[in-house]
């Protein structure tokens, strides 16, 4: 069964464009047109990836996102945000709710299929570490591909599971955004660098853990984060 898609815009000529040029690399493809549709088909049809422009009529994408996120069945599913706003302001809205990456219009549609393989291969991979990671409070089991911190499960965004992941495996090392970028998602795009910030505020506040404990992600000031403490 080849992995299914949803793509959501209320655009009908640029669902067009991108379910060609992904039903061409051998996805199959769901379209939905408003966010009512949407919020259908995740629920009945669960989707692997979800590529959602934020204007929409009948829920917008912040609020299918936000629902995404806190609905149980729901939260793992990847987002990638489909959008004609391009002021940062709005990217980093997108990825603090969860979303796992932003594309603007106009796009090559080329860029969303190469974007959507990206995020796959970090959601559907087999995973790179065959164990559990300790570190403090926090255990990530990379085959069950979960996490808690003080016994306490902890849902994270594919995105934010890849980069957990680099810190737990190379604790107190000092990683610039971009070494971050390349070794937990494989790929990086212009303003890629500014996204990181987001993610790791949505991870520290997620663990919940308090400056100077093991597990803690700490600001490297001039280099970029780094997990403290001893595997």
């Amino acid at each position: 069964m080849s992995t299914r898609i949803l793509v959501v815009d209320d655009d009908p000529q640029i669902v067009r464009l991108v379910r060609s040029y992904l039903e061409q690399d051998g996805f199959t493809v769901l379209v939905a047109y408003d966010g009512e549709m949407a919020l259908h088909l995740l629920r009945s049809e669960r989707p692997d990836l979800l590529v959602l422009d934020l204007m929409l009529p009948r829920r917008d994408g912040w609020e299918i996102t936000r629902i995404i996120r806190n609905d149980e069945h729901l939260a793992g599913t990847p987002i990638i945000m489909l959008t004609a706003r391009v002021e940062d302001a709005d990217r980093i809205e997108g990825l603090d709710m969860g979303a796992d990456d932003y594309v603007t219009k106009p796009f090559n549609p080329r860029e969303i299929v190469a974007r959507v393989r990206a995020v796959l291969r970090r959601t559907q991979g087999v995973p790179a570490t065959p164990h559990a990671l300790i570190l403090g409070q926090v255990r990530m089991d990379a085959d069950q591909h979960n996490v808690t911190c003080d016994e306490r499960a902890i849902d994270l965004t594919p995105t934010e599971f890849a980069l957990l992941e680099t810190l737990l495996q190379n604790p107190n090392r000092a990683f610039t955004r971009l070494e971050l970028i390349d070794s937990s998602l494989g790929y990086s795009y212009e303003g890629m660098e500014r996204t990181i910030d987001s993610h790791i505020k949505n991870l520290r506040k997620k663990l919940g853990i308090e400056p100077n404990q093991p597990g803690y992600i700490e600001t490297v000031y001039g280099v970029g984060y780094r997990m403290v403490g001893e595997s």
